[in-house]
């Protein structure tokens, strides 16, 4: 097995031979196309890392009262989809270590099934990591400019359908991506699906974001309180700014590479491209580290109940 089994069947353009793939390497040839060896004890270390963050999260969530919101619920959701992934990855990283040091000795048909579980395991995460960052979106978006109708449009029926709705999508589609991965029409669907929920993101939070600023000047016109205002208006836009940052920075580069895949296989400098896998895969794997810190950690709310969490009050 290779780190993060599931997204390995996409390692290597299948539509590329192996000897064309080194000769374009060698063509594009510069030690920048070697690649980066990525240590596998670097991906146990985050996966731990995102294992603890998300699961305090969803303890907190399940803990307070007071959480028990359609939009906790999505976060709640999201870091659930983020746990999936850092347990995938935990398993197959120390299945590997175990097996590289001779502790484990596992038969081939006992990887395969293995593999085959990890797949479907961190392919539904993936998609439904990426569904709940759009349904986070549009609930913010909700609440911000239909703030009087919130709870009449959003809600806990809703949120519900909303949540197990995506959590079936993902399954479904995670099992048609697994047994057609070789087909360029369920990379273009995956690719399509990654597009649409990054226009929706950027169009909803540029929408706020433009709202913020509207403040901003509104009261920066008045006299009464500008700098207690002006500081919470910064505060959201710069949030959003954030937000948008950080999931084009973990989830780009790694469509880019599927777009590469369909487009051009075996062209030098898009197989250099394909060498640098494993760093894609590491800023996916950082993304649900980052996540609870975003989406989470920063309500004052389930903080105090992480605390809680944290010191065993239950």
């Amino acid at each position: 097995m290779s780190t993060l089994a599931p997204l390995r069947l996409l390692r290597e353009p299948w539509n590329a031979s192996e000897s064309n793939q080194s000769n374009a390497t060698a063509g594009a040839g510069g030690a920048w196309c070697q690649g980066l060896d990525v240590p596998n004890e670097l991906f146990l270390t985050l996966g731990l890392v995102s294992l603890v963050e998300n699961l305090l999260v969803v303890a907190a969530i399940l803990k307070n009262r007071n959480l028990h919101s359609p939009m906790y619920y999505f976060i709640c959701c999201l870091a659930v989809s983020d746990m999936l992934v850092s347990v995938s990855n935990l398993a197959e990283t120390l299945f590997m270590l175990l097996m590289e040091h001779g502790v484990l000795v596992i038969r081939a048909s006992v990887i395969r099934h293995m593999d085959k579980v990890i797949n479907m395991l961190i392919c539904s995460s993936v998609v439904s990591s990426l569904s709940f960052l759009g349904v986070i979106a549009v609930d913010r978006y909700i609440t911000i400019f239909y703030a009087l109708r919130y709870h009449s449009i959003m809600t806990l029926q809703r949120a519900m359908v909303t949540m197990a709705s995506v959590w079936l999508a993902s399954t479904v589609s995670s099992t048609v991506f697994i047994t057609y991965y070789h087909n360029n029409a369920i990379l273009l669907c995956l690719i399509g699906f990654f597009l649409f929920v990054l226009v929706l993101m950027l169009v909803l939070y540029i929408h706020m974001f433009a709202l913020a600023c509207h403040h901003l000047r509104s009261i920066s016109s008045q006299q009464k309180q500008p700098t207690v205002y002006r500081s919470s208006s910064l505060k959201g836009a710069f949030t959003l700014t954030i937000l948008l940052g950080v999931f084009f920075i973990c989830w780009g580069p790694f469509f880019f590479y599927l777009i590469l895949i369909v487009t051009c296989p075996t062209n030098p400098f898009c197989t250099c491209f394909f060498s640098y896998f494993n760093l894609f895969l590491i800023l996916i794997v950082c993304n649900s580290v980052v996540d609870p810190l975003i989406y989470a950690f920063r309500s004052q709310e389930l903080r105090r109940t992480l605390w809680e969490v944290v010191l065993c009050s239950w």
